[in-house]
């Protein structure tokens, strides 16, 4: 049987995650051949429809809700874990600032659109952001992943949590991102494939040490300590089951993208 290919980032909560589904730990209903890239590279292909299973920032989801459905396991969604505006010193606003931006179709970038207005956009790779920063090529930049836990040793601050802020407004838990299946798939085989990710995300909690070798693979030159904080920040209950609290908060994500003309209502369930 041809391999289905399955796109996730290189960050550790990623390969944390698909760990034991990529190793055969866990059983998968169909081969699958791993396709590692940055984020917002899945995001601009998921546009294109370009592979059958991929991690996807919801905001982009939002855009491809006909062509996918998003997996009730696997994903990134919870409480203290969004994105940062960190800079050189305080600021007091962001308008006519150039902000480093990990790409405009990120979770990330939409939440800063509607905490912000006026601020330029400079879309780099996420890991290109911090550099970037502390040596003034831009005034701000909005980091994710690992970034949150090393944006001190660049002798940066904090400028705004945008998890916090998104959490104070809605009192729901914040939506990054999902594993979508496309939907020519079929509903058998994406019901079995979000079961061999849950199986896959509850071996690697209760095995967690095995998925080390793996993450440090793949995670370039990030201590154990932060490899194990980014993990114990992303990967959480959420992670095994979007559960009811989890659909309310993507729901109203897509109701913010659908009011601002960036998404199209569907009727289309949001998981399977």
């Amino acid at each position: 049987m041809e391999a289905l290919r399955l796109g996730f980032s290189p960050c550790p909560n990623d390969t944390f995650i698909f760990y034991a589904l990529v190793h055969g730990r866990v059983e998968s209903p169909v081969p699958l051949e791993p396709v590692l890239e940055d984020v917002e590279t899945l995001n601009r292909w998921a546009l294109e429809g370009r592979l059958p299973l991929t991690k996807l920032s919801y905001a982009a989801y939002a855009q491809v809700r006909d062509r996918y459905v998003a997996l009730r396991s696997g994903g990134a969604l919870g409480r203290g874990v969004g994105p940062l505006v960190v800079a050189r010193g305080p600021l007091q606003a962001l308008e006519g600032l150039r902000v480093a931006v990990p790409g405009r179709h990120t979770t990330a970038y939409f939440l800063l659109s509607l905490y912000a207005q006026g601020f330029v956009p400079v879309e780099v790779r996420y890991d290109r952001i911090l550099p970037m920063v502390a040596q003034g090529e831009v005034e701000a930049g909005l980091i994710i992943h690992e970034s949150r836990f090393t944006y001190p040793r660049y002798g940066l601050v904090q400028v705004v949590d945008l998890g916090a802020w998104w959490e104070e407004r809605t009192g729901l838990p914040l939506p990054l991102g999902a594993i979508l299946a496309r939907r020519d798939l079929g509903e058998g085989l994406i019901r079995a494939l979000d079961e061999a990710v849950r199986r896959s995300v509850a071996y690697a909690l209760a095995h967690p040490e095995e998925a080390l070798d793996y993450m440090r693979a793949h995670a370039q030159e990030l201590s154990d300590e932060v490899i194990w904080a980014h993990v114990h920040t992303y990967v959480n209950a959420f992670s095994l089951d979007v559960g009811e609290e989890g659909e309310r908060a993507v729901a109203h994500l897509f109701a913010e993208a659908e009011a601002r003309g960036l998404a199209a209502p569907s009727p289309r369930p949001l998981f399977v």
